[in-house]
């Protein structure tokens, strides 16, 4: 039985300005490394074989901040980053095949990036509430079919996370690891719609906090048999 665990990353610099951030490449604040921490903490008891994140700078700091805060989690191995889309001028740094006996591998791929808000990015939410209306803009935020101007529905997003999760994460779960992912809420809000078995109309009310691990136990066909939210 494999363990599933997801982790939206934390408070980011545009987060704590209440701006739409999207595919833009913000780093955490001073608070989101501490939420990042705390979710390392409440995931003492946990072990974890290995790690999945979007190529978004916040989840891979949320990622490396968990598996290197808590030694536990790691089972004394050292996290290796490992990039599945390298630039073309990686001048052969993503050829290392790595050591399982003493590494944990953290993929990091484009695939479970942020929902991309097109024209909204770097706008703040509260004011484009009062130039839009709060109705149109929690449609651009949360409807699950509804794209803003120029960016992503959430089922555009779904397709494309969803599609990686099962041909890419399934597979380790499936073969008994346990797997972190480190990611956004939208591309969070996809898996878990697949999970928990949620309607298009019931994923709008989905929120998830920054920085708390939410635990799936995987039967052997990688369907959930139990569910925790550690927040406390």
């Amino acid at each position: 039985m494999a363990q599933l665990i997801l982790v939206r990353h934390g408070q980011s610099l545009w987060n704590a300005l209440n701006k739409f951030t999207g595919w833009v490449d913000v780093p955490l604040s001073e608070r989101g490394r501490a939420e990042a921490t705390i979710a390392s903490c409440r995931l003492s008891g946990y072990r974890v074989n290995v790690c999945f994140t979007s190529k978004l700078i916040r989840a891979i700091e949320t990622a490396t901040i968990c598996l290197t805060e808590n030694d536990d989690i790691c089972g004394g191995k050292i996290p290796i980053i490992k990039h599945e889309q390298p630039d073309a001028d990686w001048r052969g740094w993503d050829n290392y095949d790595g050591n399982p006996a003493e590494e944990l591998p953290i993929f990091t791929n484009a695939a479970l990036d942020e929902r991309f808000y097109g024209d909204l990015q770097g706008l703040n939410k509260a004011d484009t509430a009062a130039k839009y209306g709060s109705e149109q803009v929690q449609k651009w935020r949360r409807s699950y079919s509804v794209r803003p101007p120029g960016g992503e529905s959430l089922e555009d997003t779904q397709q494309r996370v969803v599609a990686y999760f099962r041909s890419r994460i399934l597979p380790h779960l499936l073969a008994g690891d346990n797997v972190l992912i480190a990611a956004h809420g939208n591309s969070l809000r996809s898996i878990i719609m697949i999970l928990d078995g949620l309607s298009p109309d019931e994923v709008t009310a989905l929120e998830l906090a920054t920085g708390v691990p939410i635990v799936y136990e995987l039967d052997a066909a990688g369907g959930s048999i139990g569910k925790k939210i550690l927040n406390d």
